[in-house]
């Protein structure tokens, strides 16, 4: 309810997880029609700190792996410039505002973790009015190759 009505979201990986960040980012713009960017944890500071405002949310990827702290400390730095944390990972940290747990399956936690995306998606689609989300509009659901 918190993320329905605003016009940006911001999601963060590290490693493997800033696959899964790209992804849940074109899973949000395909169903709910928000702008939606997805960053890398190292490239935090090249852009995406002047966009963070007061109630902005960050979606952060957290996997239970050697990036941990690194991520841990992006979510700070938007935080501490107003953001809106929603972590996503096998462990909760006093930074996140709302904690999405995911099981900690190692160099496979990206699964669980890209399906939490599309779930978070999809309810908010519908907490946005959109009544059947996987049907987007302007998308073709397949590619043609020449």
């Amino acid at each position: 309810q918190k993320v329905k009505d605003k016009e940006h979201v911001y999601i963060l990986g590290r490693g493997l997880s800033y696959a899964t960040a790209l992804e849940a980012t074109l899973k949000i713009k395909e169903t709910t029609y928000v702008h939606a960017e997805g960053f890398a944890g190292g490239e935090l500071k090249h852009g995406v700190m002047a966009l963070i405002e007061k109630g902005t949310p960050c979606i952060i990827f957290a996997p239970n792996d050697a990036t941990y702290d690194a991520i841990i400390s992006n979510a700070q730095e938007v935080r501490a410039r107003g953001a809106f944390v929603i972590g996503i990972g096998p462990k909760n940290n006093q930074v996140f505002d709302h904690f999405i747990q995911t099981a900690d399956i190692k160099e496979a936690t990206m699964l669980p973790q890209v399906l939490v995306a599309q779930l978070f998606a999809y309810y908010l689609a519908r907490a946005r009015g959109i009544e059947d989300p996987d049907k987007p509009r302007n998308l073709a659901k397949s590619v043609t190759v020449k």
